[in-house]
């Protein structure tokens, strides 16, 4: 029997956030993206959320001994469940069948007063996964497959608050804004 697999969509298609070697890019139907609030979390998040009519790219990866401990841990607050059966590898990712996604339940969701801002560095994170994995047109697809804007961004470029926080080249730092911008996503500078 082989190791199982999971289908990141955030942080996850980032490599350099995770040492899963095995890993391929794929697409799987029947989800969005969506920045959330959770009970389980201070600050907002990306989740996965069921969506019939939508499809969205993400990197599916091998769980090295089904030794699901440590991803499970980086998870927490997210519920693991069956990705479905329209994931399809875009490379040479066959037998993915039974891939796991993670994804926070509607029931954990919360509007905390204030609505406490998205952290600069973890979208920069996710958006430079997407750039590296699909091209700018990836970043584009990202951003249109993903809810949630309208929560503000702080920007905690100088002082990263995301643990697995990457540094930026002056190209990605100029796209990111750009996508950013033309969403009119609000960002909170100091």
């Amino acid at each position: 029997m082989s190791d199982p697999w999971f289908f990141g969509y955030g942080s996850l298609v980032n490599r350099a956030t995770h040492g899963y070697g095995r890993a391929f890019r794929a697409q799987v139907g029947g989800w969005r993206r969506a920045w959330r609030h959770s009970a389980t979390r201070r600050v907002p998040f990306l989740t996965a959320v069921r969506c019939p009519d939508s499809r969205i790219e993400g990197l599916v990866a091998q769980v090295p001994g089904g030794d699901w401990q440590a991803l499970d841990r980086r998870e927490t607050g997210y519920r693991r469940g069956c990705a479905g059966p329209d994931l399809q590898p875009l490379n040479d990712g066959a037998g993915v069948a039974g891939a796991q996604i993670y994804a926070v339940p509607e029931s954990d969701w919360t509007v905390p007063e204030g609505l406490p801002p998205i952290r600069l560095s973890y979208v920069d994170v996710v958006l430079q996964g997407y750039l590296r994995e699909f091209g700018q047109d990836g970043v584009a697809r990202f951003i249109a497959t993903t809810d949630g804007w309208e929560i503000p961004i702080l920007d905690d470029r100088a002082a990263p608050l995301y643990p697995r926080h990457q540094p930026l080249d002056p190209a990605e730092r100029a796209l990111f804004d750009s996508v950013l911008a033309a969403r009119g996503v609000t960002i909170l500078r100091d």
